[in-house]
Parts: C-alpha cells; sequence; structure tokens
C-alpha cells in the first residue's frame, strides 16, 4: 500500500471552502477519495466550529475517524511531556504516529519537532501539471 495520510482541522477547512489552489485541491480530493482519514479531534474541531452544519456533518461521515486508545493516550502524555504543545494537535500527532500515517496540515512548525512524525504542508507539495 502507497502513503496515508491523516487530513488535519486547517486542511479540511481549506479543502472544502476551495480555498487550496487547484492541482493541490486535487491531490487532496484524490486522497479523500481513496483513504480519507482524520482523527476524533478534527470531527470536533470542524463540526463544533460554528459553521459545522448538515453538510459537514455529511463530509465528516464518509471518513475513517480514529478514535482514541491506550496506544494514542501513552504516545500524546509522551509528547506532552516532551514539547510545549496543545492537547488538541498533541492527540492528532499522536494519532498519526502511533497510525503510520502522514499528517497533512498548514501548521508545520506546530508538529515539526515530534520525533517519529511525518508532516506535510499541502501548499509547499510541488506537483506535476
Amino acid at each position: 500500500m502507497g502513503k496515508r495520510y491523516l487530513i488535519d482541522s486547517n486542511t479540511l477547512i481549506e479543502f472544502t471552502g476551495r480555498l487550496l489552489p487547484e492541482r493541490i485541491y486535487s491531490e487532496i480530493s484524490n486522497i479523500i477519495d481513496s483513504d480519507f482519514n482524520i482523527s476524533f479531534i478534527n470531527k470536533i474541531e470542524v463540526l463544533g466550529h460554528s459553521t459545522g452544519d448538515k453538510a459537514w456533518q455529511n463530509f465528516v461521515a464518509q471518513a475513517n475517524i480514529f478514535k482514541v486508545d491506550d496506544e494514542i493516550i501513552n504516545k500524546t502524555i509522551e509528547i506532552r511531556k516532551s514539547y510545549k504543545i496543545k492537547i488538541p494537535d498533541a492527540i492528532v500527532a499522536a494519532t498519526a504516529v502511533v497510525n503510520d500515517l502522514i499528517l497533512i496540515t498548514r501548521n508545520i512548525e506546530d508538529f515539526k519537532k515530534i520525533p517519529g512524525l511525518k508532516a506535510e504542508n499541502p501548499w509547499e507539495w510541488k506537483l506535476q501539471g
């Protein structure tokens, strides 16, 4: 199997708002169509926002939502003890690390110091075309 991704809330919002350049939008669309993964925290962040309407609910319902388990909890604790990072970001990072997923996020700065975490900023992707 090829690369697998976890899509962060900021990227989901930019994707659904069509705020991404067309080639990046198309690439994320392909990822969503083939293996749409988010953390339960991303679901809370997106649907808990004032814009989290029925269309958002339907969109998020298509995702494979990684729930919290002991392994993610322990990795989150390890990350929080070692790095100054918000709890939701630590949970997202732990989810990606534990499940060997590449985190797609615009907030690379928040995550770059975490060992074992692979993160990509879609705005920096060099795509053909």
